[in-house]
């Protein structure tokens, strides 16, 4: 089978099918006499797999899962897949509290989180699910200011703050930038959500779409799975 054949099919260059080739995503390519790559039924599977993963998973993951499949791997590689489907959740977890936030009717009325007036930034992070670095890199940028322990120094994180960052997260992964981060930051503070709840349920939107695309790549993957085994038998 030629690489032309398979990238048709795919939609994809034949440049493509190198680059995974070249990244070790896909068994060894024998050649011809002549250095033409000898594709099999096998390796269409695996790039199948490769294109329908990307969606849903994305490239970061799809480079640790492939090698592992391609070694004989198949559960950890299955374990991977799993985790990713459970931060997914939980990002979905997290987009719907800052909904529910969005929705409070005066929004200096932040529930008190655990009986607690003030946390840690370890504690932001794991409330909000992201990153203490993040944090403080929204800090540096002027998006968050919060107060400082007066003995300690330590920086101590109201549940207002809590909200700033559930929203600053949610926003951002909608947009990216910053300064349209703070456009809605402002807008907040006048009381006016229609921005931040509009980029909140486009991000649940993706979330849908990105659920939709890893059910898809899991039967790809499946696909795959039969198609090595077969090979296997025949051998």
């Amino acid at each position: 089978m030629k690489g032309i054949e398979i990238a048709k099919k795919l939609n994809i260059s034949t440049s493509a099918l190198r680059h995974y080739e070249s990244w070790g995503l896909v068994p060894t390519v024998e050649r011809e006499e002549n250095g033409y790559r000898i594709y099999t039924n096998e390796h269409e599977a695996y790039f199948k797999c490769i294109r329908s993963l990307l969606p849903g998973f994305g490239m970061d993951l799809v480079k640790k899962v492939m090698p592992l499949i391609k070694n004989g791997k198949i559960v950890k590689a299955l374990w991977l897949i799993n985790k990713a489907q459970v931060d997914l959740y939980k990002e979905k977890e997290t987009v719907q509290r800052t909904v529910e936030i969005l929705d409070l009717k005066e929004l200096m009325q932040i529930p008190t989180y655990l009986t607690k007036n003030y946390f840690t930034i370890g504690e932001v992070a794991r409330e909000a699910n992201v990153s203490a670095s993040a944090i403080r890199h929204w800090e540096k940028e002027g998006l968050i200011n919060p107060e400082r322990h007066k003995e300690s120094r330590f920086r101590i994180y109201s549940p207002s703050d809590i909200r700033r960052v559930l929203i600053i997260r949610t926003v951002q992964r909608v947009v990216y930038s910053l300064d349209i981060v703070r456009e809605i930051l402002s807008d907040l503070e006048k009381n006016n959500v229609a921005k931040a709840k509009k980029m909140a349920l486009k991000s649940l939107e993706y979330i849908d779409y990105a659920l939709t695309e890893q059910v898809r790549g899991i039967a790809s993957l499946q696909y795959l799975l039969d198609t090595v085994n077969k090979e296997k038998v025949e051998e």
